[in-house]
């Protein structure tokens, strides 16, 4: 798995990194330090097997202001999770990223067990909103409905399309050129999103999909 983890801050990507470590056995860490390298790092990264599997993104970064800075990297890839970190909490900064595209926001003082948990939610296909965004059911009564069913990516669609070819998950990370750790993630997110319970289930929404026959 590949992840961009972008911060001005060297020490807080020295001390995130092991914590990203336990994502999975084989983590392929990306850095930038600010908003343009961002862009460049990913343009750079997107030429390689497997390309970028997720975004964690310092807010105010130099190079841009901070949530104009996530609104365009959001358009410019617009198929790579993107999980915010900045010490700021304010809601409404949290919601506008949130309706912006973001799938997640964490506050640099999370312990990492969660920084963890809502990493692993993010991939899964969820959503992470920071307990102030929740209401005393759980639930984001603020946010629109779309964004509490993130859509399937492109990565998603091509593991569902060889998913659809009756291919094993070894066989899946061995066409696209990724482990199978990752196809294991994407397969547990298409599960999520496309709300069933194993892969024949998938496999007949493939087909609903067109994507059965696709090559």
């Amino acid at each position: 798995m590949r992840i961009l983890l972008a911060d001005d801050h060297p020490l807080f990507r020295e001390g995130l990194k092991p914590v990203l470590e336990k994502l999975e056995d084989d983590i392929d860490l990306v850095e930038a330090m600010d908003y343009p390298s961002a862009f460049e790092a990913m343009h750079r990264a997107g030429r390689l097997p497997g390309g970028v599997d997720l975004a964690l993104l310092d807010l105010y970064m130099p190079g841009m202001d901070g949530i104009e800075g996530i609104i365009r990297f959001r358009a410019a890839f617009p198929e790579i999770p993107v999980v915010v970190l900045s010490a700021s909490e304010q809601t409404e900064d949290i919601q506008t990223l949130m309706a912006a595209g973001a799938l997640g926001y964490l506050s640099k003082s999370s312990p990492s067990d969660v920084i963890l948990g809502a990493l692993r939610q993010v991939l899964a296909g969820g959503l992470y909103l920071p307990p102030c965004l929740l209401d005393r059911n759980g639930s984001p009564p603020s946010l629109p409905e779309p964004l509490r069913h993130a859509s399937l990516t492109s990565r998603q669609i091509d593991v569902l399309r060889e998913l659809a070819k009756g291919l094993s998950n070894k066989q899946i990370a061995s066409s696209l050129d990724v482990t199978e750790g990752t196809v294991k993630i994407h397969m547990a997110a298409i599960f999520r999103i496309l709300k069933v319970n194993n892969r024949t289930e998938a496999v007949l929404v493939a087909q609903k999909m067109g994507l059965s026959n696709a090559h």
